[in-house]
C-alpha cells in the first residue's frame, strides 16, 4: 500500500493556535511520485484580520468576508488527509491550528506528522537558516506568493520531492520521524501510531493500562505523546516491563508541571502500579541521613543505601544523584557552621579546614559541647527536611489553556490540593473564592517535598500569601 502525504500550508491571523483563526488553507495530495490532487481557499476566521498580518500576506477583511468559514470545509480537509501523513514545513504550528479549529468543533483531528524543516536539516546539512524564505532563494526551490498558503505550499512540494529523491537517507529520515522513533513491533496490539499521533504535546499525567484495564505504570511530562513514544522506542530494561505489560493509554492533561508532579505522586499511592513500585528506589537513589555519634553529637552523612539497608537509617531526604546530595548537604553546613567532619563532607583527622578559618567552632577537637553543637545541627536537620512547608500561600501556576491558571493551596505547613481557575475573573485577594476552586489531596511528606524542590528551583510561579 503506497503512502499518501498531505502537503499543508495556512495563513492565520497570529501566531497562536488557542487564540488566532486560519484565514486561508491549502494542501497537496502526494503519493511520493506526484500531486494527486490539490486543495486551496481563503476562509472567514469570523474575527478581525491585524493590519501586520495583512502586511506580510496580503489577505485583508474583505477577501475573507465571502470566504467560507472553517466547519463549511472541515469535510474535505478530514477526506483529503485521511490515511495521509500530514507534512509541512515546521509542521507544528500547522497541525496545531487545523488540530484546534476541530476542537471548536467538538472533534478530534489525528494524523501522523512530518516535519520538512527537521528533514531537510538532516538530508540537506550546512545551510544557515532552514526558513523556507531562505531554502527558496538557497535552492532555488519553484514557489508560488511567499505567505500565501498554495504559493509556500508549492515551495514546500518541491523541498519534499528533492528530499525523496535523496532515496535510502530520505526514507530512514522520514521512517524515523513519522514513527516518532517507534518500531511497530513494539508497540502493544491495540496501540497503533495513528494512536501515538493523537496524544497531545501537552503537560500532564499519563497511564498505561494492561489488557484487564489495571494501571501498570503512572507517569508525568511536560509533553506526554513524545515521552510515551519514548517509552516505546528505549531499549532500557524499563521500557522493555512496559513494552512487554501494555495494552493502552490514559492520560490527564494538568498545563501545570507541579500539578502533573503531585497527580503522580498521589495516583501512585492510590493505585500502586507494580512497575512504578520497582523503579521508585531507583529514581531517588542517594539520601542524607543523620546519626548520633558515640561522643553524643548530631551528625550526618550521604549514602546509597539498598532496600535492606535503608531501613535502618534516619532519612531526612532523598536525591536524584550524588551532586544534588552533597550540594545540599555542603549548603546546610555553611549555612548553619557545622563540621565538615560531622557532615562527612571531609576525611581527615583532627580539625576540619573550617576550623582553621574559624567557620567551625571546634566540635570536630572537642572544644564545643555537643549540647550547643546539637542547638544548630538540629536547625540544620529541620532545614534538609524537604517535607517542612512554612506560611500559608496559594501557587499559581499554568493551567491548561491560555485563559487558565492551576492553583496549589498550601495551608498549615500541610498540602491542602489544586484546582483550576481562570485569574482574570478572579481577584488574587479574593482568598475564599481561591479555596473553592481546589479539590482536596492528602498531604504526605514526599509532596511537601514535590512542592519544596519546585519552590527552590526556577520556576516562573505565583505566590499569594494569606
Amino acid at each position: 500500500m503506497e503512502t499518501k502525504y498531505a502537503i499543508v500550508d495556512i495563513e492565520t491571523t497570529g501566531g497562536r493556535a488557542a487564540r488566532d483563526k486560519i484565514t486561508e488553507i491549502a494542501i497537496v495530495l502526494h503519493n511520493g511520485t506526484e500531486v494527486l490532487e490539490t486543495f486551496e481557499t481563503l476562509l472567514n476566521p469570523e474575527t478581525t484580520i491585524p493590519y501586520g498580518i495583512t502586511e506580510l500576506t496580503g489577505i485583508n477583511n474583505e477577501m475573507v468576508l465571502d470566504a467560507p468559514k472553517f466547519y463549511e470545509v472541515a469535510k474535505k480537509i478530514v477526506e483529503m488527509t485521511e490515511g495521509a501523513v500530514f507534512v509541512a514545513h515546521n509542521v507544528r504550528f500547522d497541525y496545531s491550528f487545523i488540530q484546534e479549529e476541530f476542537r471548536r468543533l467538538g472533534f478530534t483531528y489525528s494524523r501522523r506528522q512530518l516535519c520538512t524543516v527537521r528533514l531537510a536539516r538532516k538530508v540537506f546539512p550546512g545551510y544557515r537558516s532552514y526558513s523556507l524564505g531562505n531554502l527558496i532563494a538557497s535552492m532555488g526551490l519553484t514557489a508560488g506568493d511567499r505567505h500565501r498558503a498554495m504559493g509556500d505550499t508549492i515551495a514546500t512540494v518541491d523541498l519534499f520531492e528533492r528530499i525523496l529523491a535523496q532515496s535510502g537517507t530520505a526514507t530512514k529520515e522520514i521512517r524515523q520521524m513519522v514513527n516518532l522513533g517507534v518500531k511497530e513491533s513494539k508497540l502493544p496490539k491495540n496501540f497503533s501510531l495513528e494512536k501515538m499521533h493523537s496524544l497531545p504535546e501537552a503537560c500532564g499525567v499519563y497511564y498505561f493500562h494492561n489488557e484487564a484495564g489495571d494501571v501498570v505504570y503512572v507517569g508525568k511530562s511536560l509533553n506526554i505523546k513524545k515521552r510515551i513514544a519514548e517509552h516505546f522506542s528505549n531499549q532500557t530494561e524499563k521500557a522493555a516491563k512496559l513494552q512487554a505489560q501494555v495494552d493502552d493509554v490514559s492520560w490527564e492533561v494538568t498545563g501545570s508541571e507541579l500539578v502533573a508532579l503531585l497527580k503522580e505522586s498521589h495516583e501512585i499511592k492510590k493505585l500502586r502500579p507494580p512497575i512504578n513500585r520497582a523503579q521508585k528506589v531507583r529514581e531517588y537513589p542517594f539520601v542524607i541521613h543523620y546519626f548520633e555519634n558515640q561522643a553524643g553529637y548530631l551528625c550526618f552523612d550521604v549514602a546509597k543505601p539498598t532496600l535492606k539497608t535503608r531501613k535502618n537509617l534516619q532519612i531526612i531526604s532523598a536525591y536524584q544523584d550524588l551532586a544534588h546530595a552533597k550540594g545540599w548537604l555542603k549548603g546546610a553546613q555553611k549555612r548553619f557552621n557545622l563540621c565538615l567532619r560531622h557532615c562527612h563532607l571531609e576525611d581527615r583527622n583532627g580539625p576540619c579546614f573550617d576550623y582553621h578559618l574559624k567557620q567551625c567552632f571546634g566540635a570536630c577537637t572537642g572544644e564545643e559541647t555537643a549540647v550547643d553543637y546539637n542547638e544548630r545541627a538540629q536547625a540544620a536537620l529541620l532545614a534538609l527536611d524537604e517535607s517542612l512547608l512554612e506560611q500559608d500561600f496559594f501557587l499559581i501556576d499554568k493551567g491548561r489553556t491560555p485563559e487558565e491558571n492551576a492553583v496549589v493551596l498550601v495551608k498549615g505547613g500541610e498540602y491542602n490540593g489544586y484546582g483550576f481557575v481562570n485569574m482574570s475573573e478572579v481577584d488574587a485577594n479574593d482568598f475564599e473564592g481561591l479555596m473553592v476552586a481546589i479539590d482536596p489531596f492528602d498531604s504526605n511528606p514526599e509532596v511537601k517535598r514535590i512542592i519544596r524542590r519546585f519552590l527552590a528551583g526556577r520556576h516562573a510561579l505565583r505566590i499569594i500569601k494569606f
